[in-house]
């Protein structure tokens, strides 16, 4: 029996049109499961579904808003009419915005609340609602994987990311409770975790950790003074971690938070 069996599966990812929930689609469209990509702009959806065809034809695309539950409730009927199941969701979608990070001449008094709010409902109520609406479809079969995408944030003060550290902060608790709240009360069949990236360039944070010549920004620099590695993460580096909580390797796995970080999460700074 090979307990790291992904094909056949029906695998839904938010934020797929992002760098880490795209790489992660393509390499489970690569191990045989059927990747279905979500997110809340059309063309997005047709230009992302169509780069993945070019690894696998198992993939489709549905528009929907990630805390908006009527919204996920259509695209989950037609996903459940097309596909008649539902084995993991992968909740990747989340950002950050300005108003919500401290500038470096600015101070906690500066931050624009309407701005922290998006940047919470973004992160924490865009992967409840999913799992509200996904998870009923997990419940009614008695198996399904929950994986929420949490962040180095979460675990450490990091400067100036304060929208987006409380939200992070919250997924992992969430992340647990939701684990020990499906195991208890409908069965060993259902699992909930958490992967947190460390530092990876996306389109969000490139110029925060990069100058246009590639090197690194002052905050940059510290972050990698920071990584044992002493590096960046790669896209692909968070497959192995997707992999495993996605498959029946992980099966008695539940409730965690993995570091994908270059021990970052170890490093004490001295």
């Amino acid at each position: 029996m090979n307990l790291f069996n992904l094909k056949d599966q029906v695998i839904l990812i938010t934020g797929a049109a992002g760098v880490l929930g795209n790489s992660m689609a393509g390499y489970l469209l690569t191990n045989g499961a059927t990747v279905i990509v979500l997110h809340y702009k059309q063309k997005t959806v047709d230009e992302t579904v169509n780069d993945l065809k070019t690894i696998s034809d198992k993939v489709d695309g549905f528009v929907c808003n990630v805390v908006d539950k009527v919204s996920l409730q259509e695209v989950c009927d037609a996903i459940m009419n097309k596909y008649q199941k539902i084995d993991v969701l992968i909740n990747a979608a989340g950002g950050n915005m300005p108003g919500a990070t401290i500038g470096p001449d600015q101070s906690f008094f500066d931050i624009d609340m309407d701005d922290f709010k998006k940047v919470v409902d973004l992160n924490l109520f865009g992967s409840i609602v999913p799992s509200i609406v996904f998870g009923k479809e997990m419940v009614k079969k008695g198996t399904g994987v929950i994986i929420n995408i949490s962040s180095m944030a979460s675990d450490r003060a990091i400067t100036r990311v304060a929208g987006y550290s409380a939200s992070k902060a919250a997924i992992d608790n969430y992340t647990k409770w939701l684990s020990v709240e499906l195991a208890t009360k409908y069965g060993d069949g259902l699992r909930v975790n958490a992967i947190a990236p460390g530092f990876f360039i996306g389109k969000q944070n490139r110029t925060l950790l990069l100058k246009d010549d590639g090197t690194f920004t002052d905050r940059g620099h510290t972050i990698i003074q920071n990584t044992p590695m002493k590096r960046f993460g790669e896209a692909n580096e968070l497959h192995g971690a997707v992999h495993f909580l996605s498959s029946d390797a992980s099966k008695f796995v539940t409730g965690i938070v993995i570091p994908v970080d270059g021990g970052f999460s170890a490093f004490s700074g001295v």
